[in-house]
């Protein structure tokens, strides 16, 4: 396994319980248990948020790929990211 695996699994391990905080504010709109600005406000964070992860773990494993460093990979703005997916 490669040295860098430890930092994707952290990566990795934040993208799953952002995604059952997703799953679980989802099911709360649906039922009615949270207000709904306040819910979709959260819910938009979230997805930028895990569109942030997923696009930090692609940029790891592309520098790893091809030989570089995967710890020079980072963050990068919400928007920045969003508009590589449109």
């Amino acid at each position: 396994m490669a040295a860098d695996s430890g930092h994707d699994r952290e990566i990795f391990t934040r993208i799953t319980t952002m995604v059952e905080d997703e799953r679980r504010l989802r099911e709360d709109l649906a039922a009615g248990r949270i207000d709904d600005a306040a819910g979709h406000q959260r819910l938009g964070e979230l997805e930028s948020a895990l569109d942030q992860c997923w696009d930090l773990l692609r940029q790891r494993r592309a520098k790893s790929e091809f030989g570089e460093n995967p710890d020079d990979a980072r963050v990068r703005s919400s928007s920045q990211v969003e508009g590589y997916q449109s």
